[in-house]
């Protein structure tokens, strides 16, 4: 079996006036928010020269080659993330290693959204009917107090009725 290792990253040279820029820009493409890129790159382009007609519609070829590119990359980093949680869900992640400290900058949240019982008995490693007795047999507060002990990330789960799904706990 070949050795499947990862593709060296591409680096390029970027004049020092437009590092700021670019580092906006590539954060932005890695959290995937692409209509915000294509904002930053028009009016990157347009401080150059407010001359330009540049062609960002969302028509455009190189938007569309643009898009594609990034779903292609998001699809990648979806695939990543989930493998990842499977591997701490399942225990293959080793959890015995001290958290990392918590450093004063803020970090971006990620938005957790509402669950069934077969996906958050996935995220919490217990089976759905697990879950559910669970549940029947804790008062709200202490399922809250429970989940957020078997969460991978620490989220606190609450069960709504009204929909059937779980929500995290803000």
């Amino acid at each position: 079996m070949p050795d499947q290792k990862t593709p060296p990253s591409e680096m390029i040279r970027v004049p020092t006036a437009l590092i700021p820029a670019v580092k906006k820009l590539s954060k932005l493409h890695r959290q995937g928010h692409t209509i915000a890129l294509l904002q930053e790159l028009e009016e990157l382009i347009t401080q150059f020269d407010s001359k330009i007609d540049s062609d960002i519609a969302p028509s455009s070829l190189a938007v569309k080659q643009l898009e594609e590119k990034l779903e292609t990359k998001l699809d990648a980093i979806t695939k990543k993330l989930e493998q990842m949680e499977r591997a701490m869900v399942s225990g293959r992640y080793n959890s015995t290693r001290p958290r990392r400290q918590v450093y004063s900058h803020q970090q971006p949240q990620v938005e957790l959204l509402p669950r069934t019982n077969e996906n958050l008995a996935q995220r919490l490693g217990v089976t759905p009917q697990s879950l559910i007795a669970e549940r029947e047999k804790l008062t709200p507060k202490e399922f809250i107090s429970w989940s957020r002990n078997r969460d991978p990330m620490s989220t606190a789960w609450e069960y709504h009725p009204n929909d059937g799904l779980y929500h995290p706990v803000k």
